[in-house]
């Protein structure tokens, strides 16, 4: 079955193609945040001019013309508002048009499940890592197929707070990505750290580092609240882990392209005899193509949707998502 898939949650619109579980093509364009970070409107109007150009580049990059789409699956929610309409209207229109089945994907579950196949890994513990949020889940059958959560954050995604600092210290661009750089060689500065069970926070920590931006370099400063939250999302998976005699871990989303949380994280799993995995960053980075993989596989078992029925959820709760 080819499949195509929109991704327009955040800062990236993208495009995949996707055919028995096999990526044939995996296009987007990228919102530049500078030092401002997202604006939502802006970010919109951007994927809407890009939106027909990123689908024929997907399209062309498999070999495919429209008329050879099987289904489509777009990105539900989560995310911001007027760039998940963005993804929906397009995909819509597709279906629309050539009559074909169109399934809505929630994106936590996309992010999951494209790391689960990139890594062979299957019934991993997941840490899923991105900008708006930071979960640890485990996959259960009753009632229905559905990722349970173990824990998660109590206040903003891991991703957002490193994201909100590199605006705070003036970082260009302002990703967490930055703060990584400027984190090499770093001095570790005391910082809050706030655990509780498998369930943490971040709040605290980026008001006190950023609080301490007139005296301490960016240098030590980026070196500790990374260190800081990555350790707090170490301790909290590593309890999970055990409380649910979990053998696999898998870590996904766009926070996990960061190389010293995968050190972090795969040190933890070789204390405990656990097998780690994660997939490659063109998939941890938002993309269409992880959204293909599971619209592809909802599609074969009757998962579509009635046009009417199909909308955007900016707050849609991963344990009330369809799993294939």
């Amino acid at each position: 079955m080819l499949v195509l898939g929109i991704e327009s949650s955040a800062h990236t619109f993208g495009a995949g193609v996707v055919e028995r579980g096999r990526v044939l093509a995996n296009e987007k364009r990228m919102y530049r945040v500078g030092t401002k970070g997202m604006i939502p409107a802006r970010v919109a109007e951007l994927h809407a001019k890009n939106a027909a150009p990123v689908i024929k580049e997907a399209l062309d990059k498999a070999g495919i013309t429209t008329e050879e789409i099987e289904g489509v699956g777009y990105t539900k929610g989560p995310g911001m508002g007027p760039c998940l309409q963005v993804g929906m209207l397009a995909a819509k229109t597709i279906a629309s048009s050539l009559h074909i089945p169109i399934v809505p994907v929630n994106h936590a579950v996309a992010h999951v499940e494209i790391a689960k196949k990139e890594a062979r890994l299957k019934n991993p513990i997941a840490l899923y890592v991105s900008g708006g949020n930071s979960q640890i889940l485990r996959l259960g059958e009753k009632p229905n197929r559905h990722y349970a959560v173990l824990g998660e954050t109590f206040d903003i995604g891991v991703g957002n707070m490193l994201d909100a600092f590199a605006r705070n210290i003036k970082l260009n661009p302002a990703w967490g990505s930055t703060v990584a750089k400027e984190a090499k060689g770093g001095r570790y500065v005391p910082m809050p750290y706030t655990v509780k069970g498998m369930d943490f926070s971040f709040t605290g920590l980026l008001t006190h580092a950023s609080g301490l931006a007139k005296e301490k370099s960016n240098n030590d400063l980026c070196y500790s609240i990374q260190e800081t939250a990555f350790a707090m999302l170490c301790e909290a998976t590593e309890r999970a882990l055990l409380m649910a005699n979990g053998r696999e871990l898998c870590v996904c989303g766009g926070v996990a392209q960061s190389e010293r949380l995968k050190e972090m994280l795969a040190g933890m799993c070789r204390e405990h005899g656990i097998v780690f995995g994660y997939a490659g960053n063109e998939y941890n980075a938002d993309n269409g193509a992880m959204i293909a993989y599971v619209a592809e596989r909802l599609l074969e078992k009757g998962a579509s949707a009635k046009l009417r029925d199909c909308d955007v959820k900016q707050r849609y709760r991963i344990e009330t998502a369809m799993v294939p």
